[in-house]
């Protein structure tokens, strides 16, 4: 294998599980201390890999059952929908439509 290669693969395991070390139900958060909308958004994004989680793991979820109620679920919803920058108010055409 190249060198280039090992370092991807590195790198995407260190992401994988930084972003594990966060996942919703892992005891961060409680009554007294909830999540609030930047922990929705953080769960919305990783939610794929809290739910590949969830199945090796039962007590991690992809929704963090303790939270502020309306803040986090706007930050999940956002997240949810916007994945990783799909959500635009304003939407770039396609070229073929630009065409003569």
């Amino acid at each position: 294998m190249k060198t280039s290669t090992l370092v991807l693969f590195f790198l995407i395991g260190m992401i994988v599980v930084t972003m594990t070390a966060c996942v919703p139900g892992g005891g961060e958060f409680y009554r007294e201390n909830p999540a609030g909308l930047f922990s929705g958004i953080w769960h919305g994004w990783i939610a794929p890999v809290s739910l590949i989680i969830s199945f090796f793991n039962p007590s991690i979820r992809i929704y963090e059952v303790n939270n502020t109620g309306f803040w986090y679920d706007f930050g999940f919803y956002m997240a949810i929908i916007s994945g990783f920058g799909g959500l635009s108010l304003t939407r770039k055409k396609w070229k073929s439509d630009h065409k003569d």
